[in-house]
């Protein structure tokens, strides 16, 4: 019965269906050594915990490593919304499972097994272990320590409370007041210790909710009255927050994102990145419908369903004026290694502020720029034009080159110090360079990138 509701479960998460999900939910044989530890704490029985606990963990530890093997075969390995639903849990979660526990307890002393049924619902045993197989499976560590929080809040909560039941419909008479307050001790840290840290979970979905309503006032009231914003979305795991909406609005502002952004630092004191989507629209119904209708159908088109990955490729290489194709993506990474396109004029740095610019995207880009000449370091006595060199360096570690320096013994001993700290291979090139600085040019020393 375990293994069968594992599989329902994991099957139901990959698909993201809820109805699925119950159905594993029902099937679940868990509660009753759940329960059966709580009779046994409460009596203080050392062989029926025992047991207990045995056919818990063995249960536990055979749906995991089951799961695990279905998603390691399954073509899904998509966090779905089910999947993810498993992975916050917070103090909410804590106090479902000790109400769900006081009525599963009473209904077993009472013989009222059709409540039980709700109890297996209510708690959700089953998923919350499928979804620590998916962790599992998928090498994800939050989704792996989220779910299986979840789980051991779920069934130290129910055992707990069970004991606590069992004695106050006196079970465990022959117990002495000192190991009864020793039962109260232990069930009163444990939920105490549960509860900080799902507290904190609390009180950081607490933060993102009213986040979400700033954002949502703070766009709004950059466009008219008859401007309506029909879909927002706030990305917590991104440095900065990513902030992306869609707006039906009857006039354009071009300033929206840059207004946005700077009412949003203020206000949530946290470093935002906003996008805004603006459909324009009359001011009748039938045409917000129709923009409503077009912005769905933009998302849901081939084309626009793609990853975030190729999303900022091709972001990337407009930038850049190359083509798709010539871009290294590194998803896991978060990291793009692409060519720059020559540009007439452009100098160096030039093409390290595009990299810059590339780089806006919250992934770490590396510009490879066409090989023109490295800048001219000038000198004030023996202070040299920082800039210049960490330039320099740059452009060695894109290009894999050494660099050849043209100067005076001391402006070339200076420079040689100061871009070999930067890893950069130098060589005393001809001649005493221009005058009040130092010629720098490349060599095919390579450089370590």
């Amino acid at each position: 019965m375990t293994t069968m509701s594992a599989g329902i479960a994991v099957l139901g998460l990959l698909l993201s269906s809820p109805a699925v999900v119950i159905g594993a939910m029902l099937i679940s044989p868990l509660m009753g050594p759940i329960i059966g530890l709580g009779f046994a704490l409460a009596t203080v029985d050392a062989k029926q915990i025992r047991r207990a606990l045995f056919a818990l963990l063995a249960g536990s530890a055979l749906a995991v490593l089951f799961c695990a093997a279905i998603v390691l075969l399954s073509p899904l390995k998509n966090l779905t919304a089910e999947l993810a639903a498993r992975t916050r849990p917070n103090l909410f979660d804590l106090l479902v499972a000790l109400f769900s526990a006081l009525a599963g307890s009473y209904a077993t002393i009472r013989g009222r097994a059709g409540t039980i049924v709700g109890v297996a619902i209510a708690t959700a045993l089953m998923p919350p272990l499928a979804t620590v197989g998916f962790g599992l499976a998928t090498l994800n560590g939050p989704v792996f320590g989220g779910a299986l929080l979840l789980f051991v809040t779920n069934f130290v909560t129910i055992a707990l409370t069970a004991a606590v039941m069992a004695r106050l419909y006196s079970f465990g008479p022959k117990l002495s007041p000192n190991q009864t307050a020793m039962q109260l001790t232990v069930v009163i840290v444990t939920l105490a210790a549960l509860a900080i840290p799902l507290g904190l979970s609390l009180r950081q979905l607490a933060w993102e909710g009213r986040a979400g309503s700033t954002s949502r006032r703070a766009i709004e009231q950059l466009f008219p009255s008859q401007a309506r914003v029909s879909q927002l979305d706030l990305d917590f795991a991104r440095d900065p927050i990513r902030v992306s909406a869609v707006v039906l609005t009857p006039r354009y502002r071009g300033d929206a994102e840059q207004q946005a952004r700077t009412a949003l630092q203020s206000s949530l004191d946290r470093q935002v990145d906003v996008r805004i989507q603006q459909y324009r629209v009359g001011t009748d119904a039938s045409d917000a419908g129709a923009a409503v209708i077009q912005a769905a159908q933009a998302r849901a088109t081939p084309s626009s369903i793609e990853s975030e990955a190729e999303a900022t490729a091709r972001e990337v290489a407009a930038i850049m004026g190359v083509g798709r194709d010539s871009l290294m993506v590194d998803d896991a990474a978060r990291r793009i290694r692409t060519p720059a396109a020559p540009l007439p004029g452009a100098t160096l740095a030039t093409y390290r502020a595009l990299e810059a610019r590339a780089a806006a995207s919250g992934w770490t880009v590396e510009l490879v720029p066409p090989p023109v000449a490295p800048p001219t370091v000038a000198f004030v006595g023996e202070a040299f034009d920082q800039g210049a060199v960490d330039t320099a360096a740059w452009g060695a570690a894109r290009l894999g080159y050494g660099i050849s320096i043209s100067g005076s013994t001391a402006q070339v001993g200076l420079l040689s110090a100061a871009l070999g700290e930067r890893g950069v291979v130098t060589t005393r090139g001809p001649g005493t360079g221009p005058v009040g600085g130092a010629a720098l040019s490349w060599t095919t020393t390579a450089t370590p990138s």
